[in-house]
């Protein structure tokens, strides 16, 4: 299964996102989507997962949760926004979650994938809205296969 991972949109979303996820069979979205329309506009490329995060309120809030979970391949995937846990990192993220297979989160807007020692996976896969602070703007692609660990990796978008 191949899947889109996205993060802090912000009401935003690039162009480039269409390219990037043109071929992905499921989109996750790890909140701070910012504008109800832009999961629409996602929905029309593939089923979509998502979670608010701190900036998502009102329809936003009221329609996701807080924490989601998916199947991919037989990997149990959770998807938060980890504002909850103040500046999220991948140790603490697998001491909450320490079912999950991949953990996806969101926030800090710095994209990272980190292959954790029992072939778990965090990731985060940076902001795909606005520019800020310093970062390029980026999305992650994580394919999954049965009995294969998760391979992922981030793809920059246009600044």
């Amino acid at each position: 299964m191949r899947l889109g991972i996205i993060s802090d949109t912000h009401g935003l979303l690039r162009a480039e996102v269409h390219q990037a996820f043109e071929t992905v069979d499921l989109i996750v979205h790890a909140g701070d989507v910012g504008d109800e329309a832009i999961l629409d506009e996602l929905g029309l490329l593939a089923p979509v997962t998502a979670v608010y995060g701190n900036v998502d309120v009102g329809a936003l809030r009221r329609r996701l949760p807080q924490v989601a979970e998916v199947a991919a391949d037989g990997f149990r995937i959770v998807v938060t926004h980890g504002d909850q846990f103040g500046i999220p990192r991948p140790e603490m993220l697998r001491a909450v979650f320490p079912e999950a297979d991949v953990i996806v989160y969101g926030h800090t807007h710095r994209p990272l994938i980190r292959d954790m020692p029992d072939f778990r996976v965090v990731l985060n896969p940076g902001s795909a809205g606005p520019k800020r602070f310093d970062l390029v703007p980026s999305v992650a692609i994580m394919e999954t296969e049965a009995g294969i660990p998760p391979r992922a990796r981030i793809i920059q978008l246009a600044q």
